[in-house]
């Protein structure tokens, strides 16, 4: 259509949400589907937050807020932030957003001119090169390997950096891989990023508190606090408190940045939720005793799904270090043909191919810029990821 804006064709849909969607409706025409798509936590939202909401609302907290956020849940996140990662901010260096995605699409949005590099690490989440598309701004992939275990060299974000490198998004634990930066690796990279005083680091925390096997987490700019006036932190309370649908997403950073997010906010979508606020200020304050216990199912899960995949000839499966998602390599399936004669020839064909031979719905890895893998979110039952694994081997077994 001649009236749709040549923006608009510079990017795609979510592949996740795609397969997600592909998945609910082949479930609801009555195929047996186990959806391994949808980066959600399958517990509840724990009852403490759910009963503050209900309070706000009866208390009459439904209305219009500040468009970064109320002040009570803007001093929870900077509470948050000095308790849990060192870091000082005060009160106008806080922000609150509907979702972790419009943290992001505010600051390329408020920062990003045409010629614009912003480096992002593959595999990456989908969503952030076509952010930069939308905004304006020319992602750079600069590649983080199975050998590497999916994690960023110094040197390669070295190469990466040019006069026009704007921001580098750091996501540790990661998604897709699951893959986290333990203290010494990030110190590598802030070692080059403090060479570099023209580059932003925009590091996405959201899998922060999923980390398993006593893995310590750290972010940036308290690695290194030269860094701390050009890092946007960011996080939410989707992942660690199940509270994906409230749409919360907070972060800290430079006052001009965050001046600057406000008035693209102010513009776009306004404030958040007000009831989901006064539940992100009780997730953020209240108690933490279930964010460990949830871990340590997902760690179960994670264990589960690694060993069953790791059996399959043509398969390899790193362990990652946190998140609820694993990324395994099919390099070695590639070329083979199914029974029906269907050759795999991408990771885009073996996801197709297992969604219909075996209604296991699962995220092929070109959406994520690093190929031959296909992402499993292991958010879900160990009885429906027994069956998925069983399916997924029964597949890759039928391939010759």
């Amino acid at each position: 259509m001649g009236f749709i804006s040549d923006t608009l064709s510079r990017v795609k849909p979510s592949a996740t949400i795609a397969v997600t969607t592909k998945a609910r409706e082949l479930k609801a025409a009555g195929v047996d589907v186990i959806g391994l798509g949808a980066g959600e936590p399958d517990f509840d939202t724990p009852d403490n937050i759910k009963a503050a909401a209900i309070d706000a609302i009866n208390r009459g907290e439904t209305k219009y807020t500040a468009v970064d956020g109320i002040p009570e849940l803007k001093q929870a996140v900077i509470d948050k932030f000095k308790r849990e990662n060192g870091l000082d901010y005060e009160l106008n260096q806080a922000f609150v957003a509907p979702g972790g995605k419009p943290i992001i699409y505010n600051a390329m949005m408020a920062t990003l001119n045409p010629g614009d590099e912003v480096i992002i690490p593959t595999p990456y989440w989908v969503s952030y090169p076509d952010v930069v598309l939308l905004a304006g701004g020319t992602p750079v992939f600069a590649e983080a390997t199975l050998e590497t275990d999916f994690k960023l060299s110094a040197e390669v974000l070295e190469a990466a950096i040019t006069p026009k490198t704007k921001w580098v998004i750091f996501n540790s634990p990661s998604n897709p891989s699951g893959a986290a930066y333990s203290r010494d690796e990030l110190k590598a990279l802030t070692d080059v990023l403090v060479r570099h005083p023209h580059v932003w680091i925009l590091s996405d925390d959201m899998y922060e508190h999923l980390v398993y096997d006593d893995f310590e987490f750290v972010t940036p700019a308290q690695i290194e606090p030269k860094l701390y006036d050009r890092t946007l932190t960011m996080n939410g309370v989707s992942k660690a408190y199940s509270m994906t649908g409230w749409r919360i997403g907070y972060c800290a950073g430079p006052v001009e940045l965050i001046n600057a997010m406000r008035k693209i906010q102010s513009q776009s979508t306004s404030n958040a939720c007000s009831i989901s606020q006064w539940a992100a200020v009780e997730a953020l304050n209240g108690t933490q005793d279930f964010i460990p216990k949830n871990a340590e199912i997902f760690k179960g899960r994670r264990d589960l799904v690694v060993g069953k995949l790791n059996q399959i000839e043509g398969m390899i499966c790193p362990k990652p270090e946190g998140a609820f998602y694993v990324y395994p390599s099919i390099k070695g399936l590639i070329g083979k043909k199914t029974p029906k004669g269907v050759e795999i020839t991408s990771d885009a064909v073996f996801a197709a191919e297992l969604l219909v031979d075996k209604g296991v719905a699962v995220v092929h890895g070109e959406a994520f810029g690093l190929s031959p893998n296909f992402r499993i979110s292991y958010a879900t039952s160990n009885k429906a990821l027994e069956a998925a694994c069983v399916r997924i081997a029964d597949f890759c077994n039928s391939l010759a």
